[in-house]
């Protein structure tokens, strides 16, 4: 009796109804208020986007390594979820720590920070990195930086970019569970658009040192805005803030047209003014996105949402 054309009626999550995480999906957007309708609304924009043949492009920031997502990224990667990366060096160091070996720890009895700091074990959050874990990955990646100065040097002189780079590193990355390997087996390019702020922006400067090395930022911009400028249809998928979400958003700048569907997860706050918690219709009026484009911001952690959306994906492709 309550029910017309200019409203609609409540639902209530029903549990009863939930036996696969599709199911959990449909019922969250069915709810479709709060924090639960908005993760329903994301998958749906997921879903809608990939049917209407829209390239993915993923923004990550973050230590989503440490924080236990690799290999949901790596399932976003190998379903056809995602078709393009823009990241942090952070997230490509620790990817590769454990791509030559050394895995990750969640649980590691210590007294305070100062311990870990004399037994050179490195914390982010309630993650660690254990002793060996830099050390082996410098000995690792400074052997590869220096076969790739030897293979594409010219008179002496290397100029590569991030996605150039990271393409190759791909290549001799022999962990099947890697983001830069799978990447690079998926034909997913990925940019770092400062990979100067990382442990392996430090071994390429280390390297650089001794041998004329240069990282072009502008070969990497020329290469996202050609793939943005070629899609027939773009989504926005931005797990985060941080330079990752600026990067990919801008590179519709220099083009005629907008992303056409967004889907953010962050924890980022709107009062600061800074571009992490800026809303997806602020972006609207910069020409990032058409006003019309279904969108979505999910506040909440991304190991919470990310994984419910891939895994939920991955049932969906599979069905």
């Amino acid at each position: 009796m309550h029910h017309n054309k200019d409203r609609e009626i409540l639902h209530h999550f029903d549990p009863t109804k939930v036996e696969t995480l599709i199911d959990l999906m449909e019922e969250y957007f069915q709810t479709g208020v709060f924090g639960g309708g908005n993760l329903g609304k994301a998958m749906k924009i997921i879903l809608r986007a990939k049917e209407e043949g829209a390239k993915i492009f993923m923004s990550v920031a973050g230590a989503m390594v440490p924080g236990g997502m690799r290999k949901a990224i790596g399932t976003a990667m190998t379903t056809g979820m995602v078709d393009l990366i823009v990241t942090t060096g952070a997230v490509i160091t620790h990817d590769l720590i454990e791509a030559f070996g050394v895995p990750h720890l969640k649980f590691l009895k210590h007294e305070n920070d100062s311990e870990l700091r004399e037994r050179g074990i490195d914390r982010v959050y309630d993650a660690y990195v254990q002793e060996d874990g830099f050390p082996n990955l410098e000995d690792h990646i400074g052997k590869l930086i220096d076969h790739f100065f030897e293979k594409f040097n010219e008179n002496g002189q290397l100029v590569t970019s991030s996605h150039e780079f990271l393409k190759w590193l791909g290549s001799k990355i022999t962990d099947n569970e890697s983001i830069v390997r799978i990447a690079y087996d998926q034909g997913i390019p990925i940019f770092v658009p400062v990979i100067a702020d990382s442990v392996l922006g430090l071994q390429i400067w280390l390297k650089s040192q001794f041998k004329r090395i240069i990282v072009d930022e502008m070969r990497d911009l020329t290469v996202i805005q050609d793939l943005f400028h070629e899609s027939p249809k773009t989504m926005a998928l931005m797990l985060g803030g941080g330079v990752p979400k600026n990067y990919m958003l801008q590179s519709s700048l220099m083009s005629n047209k907008e992303y056409e569907y967004g889907v953010a997860i962050t924890m980022d706050r709107v009062e600061t003014g800074g571009l992490s918690g800026a809303t997806l219709t602020e972006a609207v009026s910069w020409g990032k996105f058409t006003w019309e484009a279904p969108k979505v911001t999910v506040y909440s952690d991304v190991t919470i949402a990310f994984p419910l959306l891939v895994s939920a994906w991955r049932q969906y492709k599979s069905k």
